[in-house]
């Protein structure tokens, strides 16, 4: 799952990265209004975490050209203003949830974890296919309640399968979503770790839909 951070904050743009690499998420770091406006609208994220007080165009301006520019994935807005009319003019922007600073960057985890669940319609924080179960809050995957052992790339590939269950999902998409910018695999990668996580998994839950892509399912 591909998630954008924008902070001008190097320091703590890195943490925020860092924290929600560790917890199997792809994060990218914009450090200005203007790239963040740039890549938000061009870019296929999962979400968004989002400063107020940026240099360029600020945290409002740049979410509500997401929005115009018909960009829907979840954005976590992170500011040092506490204020409701701040918070009320970043909902009304068309943000998702808020978080004043200071804050623990494991709480940025948690909420970023919520918002992409709610964002595919799921409510138990356990995502389940058949045998197959993803805690998200763990980021811990279990195969007949057995822990799953899985490489980190296996890991987003198959987090982002879980997240769209019984949907069709192209090679290109789970590149986009599963990769960073500069980094996206062919195909051919794509199919390879497939294949391995099948073997991992020894059960029919991936399957090929041909000339199209993959579908996670417990039934054929």
């Amino acid at each position: 799952m591909r998630v954008l951070v924008v902070e001008d904050d190097r320091e703590l743009a890195e943490r925020l990265c860092r924290v929600l690499g560790d917890a199997g998420l792809l994060a990218e770091h914009a450090a200005d209004g203007d790239q963040a406006a740039f890549l938000g609208a061009t870019e296929d994220y999962d979400a968004a975490v989002l400063d107020l007080g940026l240099p360029g165009r600020d945290g409002i301006s740049v979410l509500h050209h997401w929005r115009e520019q018909k960009r829907d994935f979840p954005v976590l807005i992170l500011t040092a203003r506490n204020r409701w009319s701040d918070k009320l003019s970043g909902f009304g922007a068309g943000a998702d949830d808020y978080l004043a600073k200071p804050f623990h960057l494991e709480e940025v985890v948690l909420r970023v974890r919520a918002l992409l669940r709610r964002a595919r319609g799921h409510a138990d924080a356990v995502l389940r296919v058949g045998p197959l179960e993803f805690d998200t809050h763990s980021s811990r995957f279990t195969l007949d309640e057995q822990p799953l052992q899985l490489t980190a790339q296996e890991q987003r590939i198959l987090a982002y399968l879980m997240h769209r269950p019984g949907q069709v999902v192209s090679r290109s998409e789970i590149g986009e979503h599963v990769y960073a910018r500069d980094l996206e695999p062919d195909s051919n990668t794509v199919d390879v770790l497939i294949g391995r996580i099948r073997r991992k998994i020894g059960r029919p839950l991936i399957h090929t839909e041909r000339g199209l892509g993959f579908r996670l399912a417990s039934e054929v």
